[in-house]
């Protein structure tokens, strides 16, 4: 929220422009007209290149229409002119911000409360700021300091909600989208993050309604017909969340790019003897799951090329097909077709009843399967954990503690194998029973999970969170135990105990929010009754 007013001493005879020029450029903004806003604009900081309103507009009006970079020299023109001006601070802030410039952007921030500690909108933008950052606990703080001096603040009300819900304290979420809903009942982010918590605690009737609430103040609001998807894709209505799902690319924080016009496959079209070019997305989970409709494309009879990641490339060329990999873009007259991924559920009309569950579509390496099966110990029940996926927004309560394995781990001829990389690995120096790792040589090198997958191989069964671990364990076809949050990512659906995407995986879920004590008690629970069926 950028701040564009005159200040009442920049009126100095023979240095100054007219009042009126000044009034004129206001005006013209104010009206919507930023192109002859900003032609008076230039013209006066030329003709006046000392005085600060100019470069200010200037600023403002370079920053709405993205041209970022003079919207940074603008600002920090008008901050030099007038340092003491808080606004102009607070609009260089803006700029810096959308530029990835945080801690920049902070520091501007706080020189306009500095200036001015009753500006809300600078500890509005600080609150956003500290956001971006993941410093939850400062963004709240500057939230609730922007609502104390400005209690009628809807969009304070509601990204308090955000940090709120992040912090995982739902309740308090609800009311501030509730309270921002109430003071500006058009505000359809509000209703759209209203709909995000009331998802998160099970209520997705009112959920949907919300999301469409949204729809129907700001009817291309992608983020909400996104969200819309996932209600029905949690609901198992395939054909129709797929279908929503395609709104995905045209979210703020897209993580895909829509398939260029011209090379647009609608699912009708023959492909015998067609480039067809697939181009990944999202996470390595996302891209192990959805690989599986590759094949469905080559039995059309495209010449298919899967542009992914080259850590990937060893374990995806185990597939029982001929599809090219790639790690760059094919050029264009190489490509009659392309798609994102994720596109080829909608594509191919998947319903529960079609899902390719061809399993297992990936396979460990035989050679290496036989040499951790000479490693790994002969006579116990081995199973495989993992409990933390990456840090990010979808990681929102899906890791648990690798302390909830404790009870599991006094289970008699039991061995519990870390398949852990990265982020909670470090979890493994604090506890207090035994966690087999695999060593600093365990899946090193440019290639991902194949000496996991070759370690699977060897386990009676692999427990894990919502991570890429229980992809490749399911594609893989290992007996898998998937321990989810009370209301899943989309893929899991609800109140099911299977998946349909893989056949040898059980789901467990928690009872209530947030609540792991007891899905570890039935974990435990069902897995002493399998281990005395296999002689344990």
């Amino acid at each position: 929220m950028s701040t564009l007013e005159k200040n009442k001493s920049e009126n100095h005879k023979n240095t100054s422009p007219s009042q009126e020029q000044l009034r004129d450029i206001l005006g013209h903004y104010q009206a919507g007209r930023l192109k002859d806003a900003e032609k008076l604009a230039i013209s006066i900081s030329q003709e006046f290149p000392n005085h600060q309103f100019a470069w200010k507009a200037l600023g403002v009006i370079f920053a709405q229409t993205g041209r970022n970079s003079e919207a940074v020299h603008a600002n920090q023109t008008a901050v030099s002119l007038s340092p003491q001006d808080a606004g102009a601070h607070s609009n260089l802030g803006n700029v810096l911000k959308e530029l990835g410039r945080l801690d920049e952007a902070l520091a501007s921030y706080k020189q306009a409360i500095v200036l001015n500690p009753n500006f809300a909108e600078a500890h509005y933008n600080l609150g956003v700021t500290f956001k971006a950052q993941g410093r939850l606990d400062e963004a709240l703080a500057s939230y609730k300091q922007a609502i104390v001096l400005k209690s009628n603040y809807a969009e304070a009300h509601s990204n308090l909600g955000n940090v709120l819900k992040e912090l995982g304290k739902l309740d308090e979420a609800l009311a501030s989208y509730k309270q921002a809903i109430s003071l500006k009942p058009n505000f359809a982010g509000a209703h759209n993050n209203l709909g995000n918590v009331l998802k998160e605690i099970g209520k997705l009737d009112e959920a949907e309604l919300t999301y469409k609430q949204a729809i129907s103040l700001k009817p291309n609001f992608a983020e909400a017909h996104y969200n819309l998807s996932v209600i029905h894709l949690l609901q198992g209505n395939l054909d129709k969340g797929f279908n929503f799902y395609e709104w995905r690319s045209r979210k703020k924080e897209q993580s895909v790019a829509p398939a260029r016009t011209k090379f647009i496959w609608d699912g009708k079209q023959k492909l015998y003897n067609k480039n067809f070019v697939v181009y990944e997305e999202q996470g390595l989970g996302d891209i192990i799951q959805f690989c599986r409709y590759l094949p469905l494309l080559e039995q059309e009879g495209a010449d298919v090329t899967f542009k992914v990641k080259q850590v990937l490339h060893t374990i995806l060329q185990t597939m029982p097909c001929s599809f090219n990999l790639s790690k760059s873009h094919p050029k264009e007259s190489k490509i009659d077709f392309e798609t994102p991924l994720m596109s080829l559920p909608n594509l191919f009309n998947t319903d529960l009843n079609s899902i390719p569950a061809s399993i297992p579509y990936l396979y460990a390496d035989s050679d290496r399967t036989k040499t951790w099966a000479d490693r790994l110990s002969k006579d116990k029940f081995k199973i495989g954990i993992c409990w933390q996926g990456s840090k990010s927004k979808i990681d929102f309560g899906r890791s648990f503690p690798l302390s909830n394995f404790k009870n599991i781990s006094k289970l008699r001829n039991i061995e519990l194998i870390s398949l852990h990389k990265g982020e909670g690995e470090d979890q493994i120096s604090y506890i207090d029973f035994d966690v087999t790792t695999l060593g600093p040589n365990f899946d090193v090198g440019q290639d991902a999970f194949i000496d996991t997958a070759a370690v699977m191989m060897n386990c009676d069964l692999i427990i894990t969170s919502d991570t890429a671990v229980a992809h490749l364990s399911g594609a893989l076809g290992c007996p898998t135990w998937v321990v989810l949050k009370y209301v899943p990512d989309w893929r899991w659906m609800l109140d099911r105990s299977d998946s349909p995407w893989y056949p040898t995986m059980a789901l467990y879920r928690q009872k209530t929010v947030g609540n792991w004590v007891s899905i570890f008690e039935e974990i435990k629970h069902d897995l002493s009754l399998l281990m005395n069926q296999k002689g344990y």
